[in-house]
């Protein structure tokens, strides 16, 4: 049966629709001829008897993939039309314009053989209404797709074997760069990008927390740097840098990324599909954790940390979150003056204990555990409830015990970290200055080097300099402030004093200047827990105390 026979005038009473896709934008921009061998089949369907007025050109699906994923209104639209016996005729490249995958593909099929709807590609004309036409076709849909089955399978194991290598070249955080070897990788050369991400780094060990980092950057009144590539030209010139103001997700991505730690990673998130509130099938990323990364390479290249540090900042960050129920974790330190906060525990359930303050200023701290909460008269009975202040003063006094043998060196690495005298933020600082005087020299020069009477160049060059040159006094002035307000080297007296006070830990810790935040991070660097159980029933009533030291220590206390 030729390809004329099956077309009857009904069919050409309807519309004949070219559908035209490219699955990518690349494959628009680069695959041209094959976009205009779909155009071309307007000429086609003349050919097959239909009038210009009659043949309709759907590519609103182009740069839209034809997998199951792919969102394609024209595709639905086509259908649509089918379904409502609108199309007399549908003319396609190949099977595989129309769908690559077997759902839409059948599902075409059935409503244009219900429809009496034909279906044209390169090779024919088809009925799918009718059983070889409709075999035919089915065949054609299934090897669409198993082709994108098997050039997804070649491109994911090439991918996936020059990971395994460290060699797949990537998008690198800001601070690396790719080298010209394959797989290497290397500190970008500014001196200031490189600077702020080591002050970051350093910063976070003081402070502990991803948050107090980005806040010290902001009050420090440093900027954040921005790389869009993380390749050199051809011709050896770098990636541009944007200098913009530090964000919180910019930080906490510097402190979590492995590559900083000299780690080459590959395969740390996961797709999945899952259906909308609409019933589409979408698609979407799923971090994984680090034993299910794909490739995991330690010291694959040189970090800002080594890879037993990253772990450590991990474990830091992981338990600076919400105390949950039965999980490890205190929580970020907060302001309150309850000692305890994130490491109090109930003695009978095993909870993490809340606190409230009271008093006329609230300044009072308690601890109160919810328990299963149960109803007594119609309220929440609380499992536990204690007052804070004399637990307080009694965990204190363990821990300056415990603190006593190791005060002297603490005084000396307190001393040795005063002297040292240039932080890292005036360091960042003077590289600012450094690069606006840069910036403001080459303005000077592009704009003496155009001809004076090209005052359209030469406007824009003027104003170009003129905003450098304001930009370089505000720096110059940053710095200058910032050295002026710089500590002073410490005096042998001054040195004398602080070492002195390794003899009375109390009178540090008490002192005005020491905070309660300050007090609660250190008993933090040696105490894991303190479980607190009541004891109001016994002869001598009071709060029994179990205090877990890091390493593994047990010590018990009892509070009146």
């Amino acid at each position: 049966m030729s390809e004329y026979s099956k077309i009857t005038a009904s069919h050409r009473s309807r519309a004949a629709v070219i559908y035209v896709r490219q699955s990518t934008l690349a494959q628009l921009e680069r695959n041209t001829e094959s976009t205009a061998r779909q155009y071309n089949l307007t000429a086609r369907a003349e050919q097959l008897g239909w009038p210009r007025s009659g043949i309709r050109v759907i590519d609103a699906d182009l740069g839209v993939s034809g997998s199951a994923l792919g969102q394609r209104e024209g595709f639905e639209s086509l259908v649509a039309e089918v379904a409502l016996g609108q199309v007399g005729i549908i003319l396609a490249l190949e099977a595989s314009r129309l769908a690559r995958d077997n759902a839409a593909w059948y599902r075409l099929l059935d409503l244009a053989g219900a429809c009496d709807t034909l279906v044209a590609d390169g090779d024919g004309v088809y009925h799918p209404g009718l059983f070889n036409d409709r075999l035919l076709l089915g065949i054609k849909g299934t090897m669409a797709e198993a082709e994108l089955h098997v050039l997804r399978a070649r491109l994911e194991g090439g991918i996936k074997n020059k990971a395994s290598r460290g060699e797949l070249r990537r998008g690198l955080p800001v601070g690396l760069i790719w080298g010209e070897a394959g797989g290497q990788i290397g500190f970008h050369p500014d001196e200031a990008v490189t600077g702020i991400i080591a002050a970051v780094f350093g910063q976070f060990a003081v402070c502990g927390s991803v948050r107090a980092t980005w806040l010290w950057l902001r009050g420090q009144g440093l900027r954040w740097p921005l790389q869009r590539v993380a390749y050199a030209g051809k011709d050896g010139v770098l990636p541009e840098i944007t200098w913009v103001e530090p964000t919180y997700h910019a930080v906490h991505t510097t402190l979590t990324h492995p590559a900083y730690a000299g780690a080459y990673v590959y395969g740390r998130t996961r797709k999945e599909r899952y259906l909308d509130a609409g019933g589409a099938l979408r698609q979407r990323s799923r971090r994984l954790p680090r034993d299910q990364w794909e490739v995991l390479i330690p010291d694959h290249h040189r970090g800002f940390i080594d890879w037993d540090t990253y772990q450590a900042n991990q474990a830091r960050i992981g338990v600076n979150i919400r105390p949950q129920a039965r999980q490890p974790g205190t929580g970020a330190v907060r302001e309150g003056c309850a000692l305890l906060q994130g490491l109090a525990t109930c003695g009978q359930c095993g909870r993490k204990l809340a606190i409230f303050y009271t008093g006329p200023a609230k300044c009072v701290p308690n601890y109160y555990c919810q328990g299963p909460a149960e109803l007594v008269d119609g309220r929440g009975a609380r499992h536990m409830n204690a007052g804070g202040q004399a637990i307080d003063a009694a965990v204190a006094g363990a821990f300056l015990t415990a603190l006593a043998p190791a005060a002297l060196d603490a005084c000396l690495a307190a001393a040795q970290q005063l002297e040292d005298g240039h932080d890292a933020a005036l360091a960042q600082h003077r590289r600012q200055a450094e690069q606006a005087r840069y910036h403001a020299a080459r303005a000077e020069r592009r704009y003496r080097a155009v001809d004076p009477d090209n005052r359209l160049v030469a406007r824009g060059l003027e104003t170009e300099w003129n905003t450098t040159l304001q930009q370089l006094a505000g720096a110059e002035a940053e710095l200058a402030r910032r050295e002026t307000t710089r500590p002073k080297t410490l005096s042998p007296a001054e040195r004398a004093a602080i070492l002195a006070f390794g003899d009375d830990l109390e009178a540090v810790w008490a002192a005005p200047t020491t905070t309660d935040k300050d007090r609660k991070q250190l008993l933090r660097t040696l105490l894991d827990e303190v479980n607190i159980t009541l004891r109001r029933d016994d002869p001598e009533p009071g709060a029994g105390l179990i205090l877990r030291w890091k390493g593994g220590a047990i010590s018990e206390l009892t509070v009146p």
